[in-house]
């Protein structure tokens, strides 16, 4: 891959191409290190108690998991918002 290519921002117009922009390894490792930086910050504040004490049910994971996933959609979201291109 040459220096242009790895500059060049990838777009979309269509359903099809949005794989191909959310899986390029500049979009996947910005989501996840967001997902990670904030899904811990609020695992911290809304389930860590929980965790620590034992009193860590199917629900109480179930709502960590959450607590990373919705970040990393959000931030999905925020690239396919930042990338659409319209066609004319």
């Amino acid at each position: 891959m040459n220096g242009a290519d790895a500059t060049q921002t990838a777009s979309w117009s269509t359903w099809r191409e949005i794989p191909s922009v959310l899986t390029k390894p500049q979009h996947v490792r910005r989501t996840v290190i967001i997902a990670l930086v904030v899904g811990t910050i609020f695992f911290a504040m809304n389930q860590l108690s929980a965790v620590l004490a034992g009193r860590a049910t199917a629900l109480v994971w179930f709502k960590a998991v959450l607590t990373f996933v919705t970040p990393f959609c959000v931030s999905n979201f925020g690239i396919l918002s930042a990338t659409h291109r319209r066609e004319r």
